[in-house]
């Protein structure tokens, strides 16, 4: 038991079946979303509160612990959010307690508000008036972790690490690194951060475009795992894309001449639009050819083009604005015979300008396949993996395997699924290839 015990833990709503509420045994799924949709905003909480991050996800770690053991008992609290907030906070004040930090910090600390129904990311003073233009603690953290003295892939890792509560291996999965490399660079990160004393606060005005790259990225990658799942029994998260929209939204509100966060939005509102097709009942993949269009969030399809429209007029193009007119055409299509795959195929190569990678050029493959035949993108997916830049990546196997099945050579398609299906990150998608396996006879 802390020193401070259970002080200012706001009420729990006691836990029984007759009130429609999760069992005790249940519990434990319901800590899990409460990780998924609260762990960024206690860790950024904790971080302005504390200044040491480490402190800061430890606090938060022990808190959903203690979540795990007491909500059964007790009860899941009407707002497990604040309930989380406050252990964590009680949990760092007894660390500091125990330690030799200054003693202000510590005063700073215990005089947060912290009840059920307080906001402790919104109590600011008159020094935090730069702050005010952004409405909450997470992304004045990702505007910390993009400080420019820091490598952007470290910017965007250490935001996924402590924001995202990514772990680990899923960032190092995003990055295509082993896990040790991208451990090593969170430790590097974290250390330059406490070292240089750089501050938790967003930059003023004039200097927000040094950091706007890395929070960026970090919206991105925070979109596309929940999209596109790194691993796991379920092949897309919807609390982090639905995250990161938000956030979105709130940069694109704090830099509205900026295209590229403009055209970051858009693109996750057109690619989000297809969520609700994306899988079946079951939980099998539908690919996009067979996706139902009248499932499309139309609302969301209109909304991106709006974007989209209002960041190119600004005629400064980049890869997020580019990757959103990708996704257009996808979505403006009424059917996928009306898909317009030279455009795509032109964009890609744009893209591949502006953001040469093998992820790129795989992307480009695939629509010079739609647009020209599948012999031509078999020629540059083979050109793609005599490379090696791919090796590992179990789309690369699969691109293959399908150009190989439409071209008709069903024994290498068989073999090309086989390497895929050893490397798919996730069930549904091992499923998928599964049963592609079986329809070329390879099974």
């Amino acid at each position: 038991m802390s020193e401070t015990g259970d002080a200012g833990l706001p009420e729990p709503v006691q836990v029984s079946a007759a009130a429609g509420l999760p069992e005790p045994g249940k519990v434990a799924a319901v800590v899990e979303e409460a990780f998924r949709e609260e762990w960024g905003r206690v860790v950024a909480t904790l971080i302005r509160l504390t200044g040491d991050w480490d402190l800061a996800e430890e606090c938060a770690q022990d808190a959903f612990a203690r979540a795990l053991a007491r909500w059964p008992r007790d009860g899941v609290p009407r707002r497990p959010g604040a309930w989380l907030t406050t252990a964590a906070r009680n949990r760092a004040l007894d660390r500091l307690r125990r330690g030799t930090t200054e003693a202000a910090r510590l005063r700073a600390l215990a005089a947060t508000p912290m009840g059920p129904d307080a906001e402790p990311a919104e109590e600011y003073g008159e020094e935090h008036a730069e702050e005010d233009r952004v409405p909450d603690d997470r992304l004045r953290l990702m505007f910390t972790c993009c400080h420019p003295a820091l490598p952007l892939e470290a910017q965007v890792a250490l935001t996924l690490r402590t924001l995202a509560g990514l772990t680990t291996g899923e960032i190092a999965a995003a990055f295509m690194v082993p896990e040790t490399t991208m451990a090593q660079r969170l430790v590097r990160a974290k250390r330059k951060i406490r070292n240089a004393g750089i501050p938790y606060r967003v930059p003023p005005a004039h200097l927000l475009a040094e950091r706007t790259a890395g929070v960026l990225g970090v919206l991105y990658v925070l979109f596309t795992e929940g999209y596109s799942a790194s691993g796991g029994p379920s092949p897309a998260r919807p609390e982090p894309a639905a995250e990161a929209i938000r956030l979105a939204r709130v940069l694109a509100g704090l830099m509205p001449h900026e295209p590229e966060a403009l055209g970051l939005l858009a693109l996750m509102l057109l690619q989000d639009s297809r969520r609700a097709a994306r899988f079946d009942e079951a939980g099998d993949i539908v690919t996009l050819e067979s996706q139902d269009r009248t499932r499309w969030d139309h609302d969301e399809i209109e909304e991106g083009l709006r974007l989209l429209d209002d960041a190119l007029t600004r005629r400064r193009p980049g890869p997020y604005q580019v990757q959103a007119a990708v996704a257009a055409c996808h979505a403006t299509a009424l059917d996928p015979d009306d898909t317009d795959w030279p455009q795509i195929a032109g964009l890609y190569a744009q893209l591949a300008r502006l953001a040469p990678s093998p992820v790129v050029e795989l992307n480009r493959a695939v629509a010079v396949a739609m647009a020209d035949g599948p012999l031509a993108g078999l020629r540059l997916v083979d050109e793609l993996r005599a490379g090696g830049a791919l090796a590992g990546h179990h789309l690369l196997a699969a691109t293959r395997a399908d150009l190989l099945r439409r071209l008709g050579r069903t024994a290498d398609a068989a073999q090309a699924y086989r390497e895929a299906l050893a490397l798919a990150p996730t069930d549904a998608e091992r499923r998928y290839l599964a049963r592609r396996i079986a329809e070329t006879g390879g099974a």
